[in-house]
């Protein structure tokens, strides 16, 4: 299977991403969004440069099984907006300041209403924290409104566009709720008792649902199908079910080794909040008692030093936790990419496995 050239593939991402953009912009609902904290709100994510990798792996998806990209567009904006709630309520439970480089929109409505008079330092905690619930669910509904439109009677088949909705509002919803329940328990497991399996599970979760989720829609509304057993959905499921596990995984790698201006946001939070990865699990199997006790003493101390989140970090790598994850990831790519043969050959195919390269070979 032919690779598609790192800045050809950057292109194509481009191009999609700024199909999208003005697809939204066209949207007559943000007449809607009102007052102005809210309206700001909604937008806050969208405009801070986000990679937008879901809403374009669904229209490569619809492509790659011979579909007109176009009549993907709601349902990939769906998707893009889906996510974006997911992350501003992420923001609050992880009690995250910054995202993308920019304060998360709870921290900046907190800032906002901290320079306004009569609020008190707990009011404007409150308001911010207020305005990122009522954020999340406004994109919420925007996105299941959005996903409603692909509906065309002459050309998308009703069953196609019920079966999406159903299915992100029920089985998508549930993964992603449940596996962030699981992880923030997993934060009081003892780091001994965890098993591996269950750190992945909820990488599965909380990243690849959506992922896998955004494939089969894309391929799915290519075929008109609701079939989500057609051999072609079937390969374009399995093949983003893999590719959201190493996501995440990635991403786990750069939480300990990113460059922090490149994630707008502090390399080591996850030390900090006490975040069960992939990465932990193993240096924790393969640390001495010594060096147990200090990755006992610093994951999930959130008044740890910063000299000493460093040395959780270096001790990670040096056990090997961070090597192992980026084996993981690498695993799960190629069995991803044995799934791409099933789909025709075409330009569409190539871009889904550069999408897969690219998801573990990037910086940020």
């Amino acid at each position: 299977m032919a690779a598609i050239r790192q800045h050809q593939f950057e292109e194509a991402l481009a191009e999609r991403k700024a199909r999208l953009m003005e697809y939204l912009a066209k949207d007559p609902r943000k007449a809607l969004f009102v007052p102005e904290d809210i309206h700001d709100a909604v937008y806050s994510y969208v405009r801070t440069g986000g990679k937008t990798l879901r809403p374009c792996l669904l229209l490569l998806s619809c492509g790659a099984v011979g579909g007109d990209e176009r009549s993907a567009l709601p349902a990939a904006m769906a998707v893009e907006l889906f996510h974006t709630w997911t992350m501003v309520h992420d923001d609050i439970m992880d009690r995250d300041e910054f995202r993308r480089g920019h304060p998360t929109v709870h921290e900046d409505f907190r800032r906002r209403a901290a320079g306004r008079n009569g609020y008190t330092p707990d009011e404007a905690k409150h308001y911010g924290v207020s305005i990122g619930i009522m954020t999340a669910e406004v994109q919420h509904g925007w996105a299941i409104s959005l996903m409603s439109e692909m509906y065309d009677p002459e050309k998308q088949n009703a069953d196609v566009v019920i079966k999406l909705i159903r299915h992100l509002e029920t089985d998508i919803l549930l993964a992603l709720v449940g596996g962030q329940t699981v992880d923030i328990q997993n934060s009081k497991v003892p780091i001994e008792s965890l098993k591996e399996e269950d750190v992945l599970d909820v990488l599965w979760r909380k990243t690849g649902a959506l992922i896998q989720y955004s494939g089969m829609a894309g391929a799915m509304i290519g075929l008109n199908t609701d079939d989500t057993n057609h051999p072609l959905v079937k390969a374009v499921g399995t093949f983003t079910s893999e590719c959201g596990v190493a996501f995440q995984l990635k991403d786990d790698i750069l939480g300990i080794v990113g460059d922090e201006k490149k994630l707008g946001k502090p390399v080591g939070s996850d030390i900090k909040e006490g975040k069960r990865t992939a990465i932990l699990t193993h240096a924790f199997q393969q640390a001495s008692q010594p060096e147990r006790n200090v990755l006992l003493n610093v994951v999930g101390n959130t008044d740890a030093l910063d000299k000493d989140v460093q040395e959780v970090k270096e001790l990670l790598q040096a056990l090997g936790g961070v090597a192992h994850a980026e084996a993981l990831a690498a695993r799960r790519i190629e069995t991803a990419m044995m799934n791409l043969d099933i789909l025709p050959a075409s330009n569409h195919r190539d871009l889904l496995a550069s999408w897969a390269e690219y998801l573990i070979g990037r910086t940020y």
